[in-house]
C-alpha cells in the first residue's frame, strides 16, 4: 500500500545547547575520574532519556544534598542551586562539581551585583522551577521577588520603587517576557534591566526557528520533556505563531497519531535538553507511515561551547 506524502520541516537550530552538552560531559567525566556511583542533585538536565542513560553509567540522581553520602562526589545540575547548597557541601567536606550553565551563572552574578548596589530584585520566572529557586537562593530572603505574569506585576510589593532591578529565568518565552518587562517598566520607571538579555541564546534561537516554520505546517512536534521549561515554551510559541496543532513528545512512542490524521505538513523541533537521536527516532516513526519530503529550515548558526570545570580536565 502506497504511503501518503508528508512534508517535514526540520527546525535548525534544535536540540542540545552548549550548557546541556557541558553538563552531561561533566557527569560522564566525573564517573570516569572517580568511578561509580557519582551523585547528581536534581536531574542534570530535564530529559528522561539523558537521565536514564547517565544512571546506567553510574550516576545516582537525588533531590537534596542530604540524600548524598559524604564520601562520594556530587554534581549540581545545569539549572543552578541556591548558595546554601555548595556551602553545605563544603561544610561536609564533600567533593562537588558545579554543572550550572554559565549563562545561568551570569544571571546569578548579575543579581549579586544589583544587591551589592542596594537594589531589590524582581525575578521573572516560573515558581518552583530549579533555575528560579537557584537564582532566588543567591541572595537573602526577601531580596528577590518573583513575578510569573504581567498580572503579577501589579501586586508585587517592593521596598523602594526607585531602587529596583530585574532578572529573568533563561528559558522563558521571549514574547511573554517582553510583555512582563514592559509592565515592570511602566510601573517602576527607574527599574534597572540586565546589560544583555537574560534569556539565553539557545532559547531565543529555538523559538525564532519555530516562529519561522509555524505558518508553513499543519502540525508541529516538539521533542522534549514535560518538565523542560524551554520545550514547553516551544509548544506555546508554535501555537501562538500560527501552527494549528503543537504536540510535546518525549519519544516517538508518545506521538498522538489520531491528532495528526489528515495533515499534509509537519514541523519538528527539539528542546535544548533533547538529544538528536530522539529527533531521528520521531522522523523514522513518521517515515514508517508517510512518504517524507524533508526540508531543513535554518534560522541561525550556533558555535557556542563552554569549558568543563578545571577539576575534571586533564592538565595539558
Amino acid at each position: 500500500m502506497k504511503k501518503p506524502p508528508l512534508k517535514v520541516i526540520l527546525a535548525a537550530p534544535r536540540g542540545f545547547c552548549a550548557g546541556v552538552d557541558r553538563a552531561i560531559k561533566i557527569v560522564e567525566m566525573a564517573i570516569e575520574k572517580w568511578g561509580a556511583p557519582v551523585y547528581v542533585r536534581h536531574e542534570i538536565v530535564h530529559n528522561k532519556y539523558v537521565v536514564d542513560d547517565l544512571r546506567a553509567k553510574g550516576a545516582v540522581f537525588v533531590e537534596e544534598l542530604e540524600d548524598c553520602p559524604d564520601d562520594r562526589p556530587v554534581i549540581f545540575s545545569a539549572h543552578g542551586v541556591p548558595k546554601a547548597v555548595p556551602a553545605e557541601a563544603a561544610r561536609r567536606e564533600m567533593v562537588f562539581v558545579d554543572a550550572t550553565c554559565p549563562l545561568v551563572s551570569k544571571v546569578h552574578i548579575e543579581a549579586e551585583r544589583h544587591h551589592d548596589a542596594g537594589l531589590q530584585i524582581i525575578m521573572i520566572g516560573h515558581e518552583g522551577h530549579p533555575e528560579t529557586v537557584g537564582t532566588m537562593g543567591q541572595l537573602p530572603e526577601g531580596e528577590v521577588l518573583l513575578v510569573e505574569t504581567e498580572a503579577d506585576v501589579g501586586g508585587v510589593a517592593v521596598r523602594d520603587v526607585a531602587k529596583l532591578a530585574f532578572v529573568t529565568q533563561t528559558t522563558l518565552s521571549v514574547d511573554d517576557t517582553a510583555g512582563i518587562v514592559a509592565a515592570l517598566q511602566a510601573r517602576f520607571p527607574k527599574i534597572v534591566g540586565p546589560h544583555k538579555e537574560d534569556i539565553c541564546y539557545a532559547t531565543t534561537n529555538r523559538q525564532e526557528a519555530v516562529k519561522a516554520m509555524a505558518g508553513r505546517v499543519d502540525a508541529m512536534l516538539v521533542v522534549g520533556a514535560p518538565n523542560s521549561s524551554n520545550s514547553q515554551r516551544l509548544v506555546e510559541v508554535g501555537s501562538n505563531a500560527g501552527c494549528g496543532y503543537s504536540q510535546l513528545v518525549q519519544r516517538a512512542a508518545n506521538i498522538d497519531w489520531r491528532a495528526l490524521e489528515g495533515i499534509n505538513s509537519i514541523g519538528i523541533t527539539a528542546g535544548a535538553s533533547a538529544p538528536e537521536l530522539l529527533v531521528q527516532e520521531v522522523i523514522d516513526a513518521l517515515g514508517a507511515r508517510y512518504e517524507l519530503d524533508i526540508e531543513v529550515l535554518e534560522t541561525a548558526k550556533e558555535n557556542v561551547e563552554f569549558k568543563v570545570p578545571r577539576v575534571l580536565r586533564t592538565p595539558a
